[in-house]
């Protein structure tokens, strides 16, 4: 059995001690640290982090051979019953608040155990124990209050969750992230199946009674998705472990746990006197929250059991690629507020807002025209996760939209007496809960729709060609309406407008492109066609200065240069444009309310599964 001892060492130079003991098989022993972490595409390179390490056995110290990167082979080890165990030690800084690698410092510490464990290869299948300790009360006195949370299985833990834990294998070992520190925790149970909850960094005033609540709410609907009224999930517990900070936003799947890491102004508060919580309206902030609740807890079924065939087992040495995340990524993102609405979260307009905000998305990539989803999911490890100023030129997000292919597909197989709902089920029972290709996907679909949608799936997800999300939609019976589209897209930017305005994408083929603006200027000033000269601190400016549409200089610096653009000035926008303006990125849309039938139940389809 291989061990693993976990230390927090030193908390404030944010390194943590790990200590392996095997007992050899053979006179060589190579180990591996991964190179990057499932449902993160993208090789992370963490034994950059990793420092210090050493072998002994029976006391003795025993050379260590670096291979390459994140290989290590040691030589010359006795083997056999009788032989003494091999002690590896090592050292792993930890000071990434993201939710992919590790973190420690005097108030929280957390670790993926791709990021700390080193894999003994040939030994990956066996049994795998991690025992892990709290800081030194004596080097680290305000310590004694922290907790820890995971979601392996314990074998002989503390009443503070420290000790030993087991899993099966080594991939199930590190897919359970730990957290640790002086956390709010809390409790609650869906089908008998204990879901705990904890909260780092939570602000005064955390109504985290609401946030059960409302999580307990999604993960009943999502089980009740996936099992019917009485099935059996394919977990004995699960942890939601979320870290509140002043700006992050992010989440990873794991097997019965997910990290989250959210703005604490994002949380609910508590009512204040007098206000009863069936007052209170969730802010855009909660719901993103919840919504970012939905899509993890969503991947507990789809993506790490119903999943692509060609991560059934992950290779952590390099990239994986599969062309199927616009499935996977796309379809949760599809469902995630799709559960808000059906738990009761969110209301009917709400949802569609949310949806509208999805299209506008799409509608702002030009790479959309450039790359198709399945591309895009292929590409995920070169593209998607190294983001720079061309990437919304150069790529189309398979969550976006991977969403609105989810949306087509469900309305296409609602015209046909079935939906979305049904395939994702199917291929549950087909699979067994387990790997799929894209033909088990084209083949269920053709079952349940009593015809052939390899037409669609040939253009939605391997062409490039705007999805008939509109048309759909009308088909549907909703009324759409648009508005114009916010200044920044008519004129192809993405700004920020923290100190200025700076520019962070200019798209492909727009205004600002034309004028040769590029990422990284900032836009410092405006001349008008009368020839006055403006400084330029907000984009919502200028339509104040600038009103009849035609060419006009805006002065940027680029490299402490000062240059001079002529920009083609749009003018004011229209009153109203027509739904395929909306989609071509002319303008941003809104979805009116469905009407209701005359029970009072929403004529929109998801309403009701």
């Amino acid at each position: 059995m291989t061990h693993y001892r976990v230390e927090p060492l030193d908390l404030h130079a944010h390194l943590y001690r790990v200590t392996l003991t095997v007992q050899p098989h053979a006179p060589e022993l190579l180990l591996s640290l991964p190179v990057w972490i499932p449902g993160s595409y993208l090789v992370r390179e963490f034994a950059q982090h990793l420092q210090s390490l050493r072998a002994e056995a029976a006391g003795r110290p025993v050379p260590v051979r670096q291979l390459d990167k994140h290989r290590w082979q040691v030589d010359g080890l006795a083997c056999g019953p009788q032989a003494p165990a091999l002690v590896v030690t090592c050292e792993v800084y930890a000071f990434d608040p993201s939710v992919r690698t590790a973190w420690l410092d005097s108030q929280r510490g957390f670790f993926n155990g791709t990021s700390l464990c080193l894999r003994v290869v040939g030994q990956e299948h066996a049994p795998q124990r991690i025992t892990v300790v709290p800081p030194c009360p004596e080097t680290w006195p305000h310590t004694p209050s922290w907790q820890l949370a995971t979601g392996l299985d314990p074998v002989e833990v503390n009443a503070q969750g420290f000790g030993t834990y087991c899993a099966p294998d080594y991939v199930t070992l590190v897919d359970a992230p730990v957290e640790m520190g002086a956390f709010w925790s809390g409790q609650f149970e869906v089908r008998g199946v204990p879901h705990r909850f904890v909260v780092q960094g939570a602000p005064a005033g955390f109504d985290g009674d609401r946030l059960l609540a409302d999580t307990q709410r999604i993960c009943e609907a999502e089980m009740a998705f996936w099992h019917g009224a009485d099935g059996v999930p394919p977990f004995s517990r699960y942890v939601f472990m979320l870290n509140a900070t002043h700006d992050g936003y992010g989440g990873l799947e794991h097997l019965n746990s997910t990290a989250l890491i959210a703005p604490r102004g994002d949380l609910p508060l508590r009512p204040r006197p007098g206000v009863t919580p069936s007052a209170l309206t969730a802010t855009d902030g909660y719901t993103g929250l919840l919504g970012l609740i939905s899509h993890e807890y969503f991947h507990t079924w789809n993506v790490k059991r119903l999943r692509p065939s060609e991560l059934t087992q992950p290779d952590l040495d390099r990239e994986n690629f599969t062309e199927l995340l616009w499935w996977f990524e796309g379809f949760t993102s599809h469902y995630d507020d799709l559960f808000l609405l059906r738990a009761g979260l969110i209301d009917t307009p709400t949802y569609l807002q949310l949806v509208a905000k999805t299209l506008h998305q799409v509608a702002q990539t030009p790479g959309r025209h450039l790359h198709s989803v399945a591309q895009a999911s292929f590409e995920a490890w070169t593209k998607y996760y190294r983001v720079q100023e061309n990437t919304p030129n150069a790529t189309v997000s398979y969550y976006t939209k991977g969403a609105l292919v989810g949306l087509c597909l469900d309305l296409t197989l609602r015209q046909h007496g079935t939906s979305l709902d049904h395939a994702m089920r199917a291929l549950w029972q087909r699979s067994g809960g387990g790997p799929i290709t894209e033909a088990d996907i084209r083949a269920e679909l053709a079952t349940l729709a009593g015809r052939s949608l390899d037409a669609e799936l040939d253009t939605w997800v391997h062409g490039t060609a705007d999805l008939p999300v509109l048309e759909l939609l009308e088909q549907a019976g909703l009324t759409l309406t648009a508005e114009p589209a916010p200044l920044a897209q008519r004129l192809g930017l993405r700004v920020s407008e923290t100190q200025g305005v700076v520019l962070r994408n200019v798209l492909r083929g727009g205004l600002a492109e034309q004028a040769g603006m590029a990422a990284g200027d900032e836009w410092l000033a405006i001349q008008t066609p009368e020839g006055s000269t403006w400084r330029v601190l907000k984009l919502d400016d200028l339509p104040v200065l600038l009103r009849e549409p035609g060419p006009v200089t805006a002065w940027v610096s680029r490299d402490r240069r000062i240059l001079s653009c002529t920009l083609q000035w749009p003018g004011l926008p229209p009153a109203s444009v027509s739904p395929q303006q909306v989609w071509t990125g002319d303008a941003t849309l809104k979805l009116a309310p469905p009407a209701s039938t005359p029970d009072g139940a929403p004529t929109w389809p998801h309403a009701r599964a």
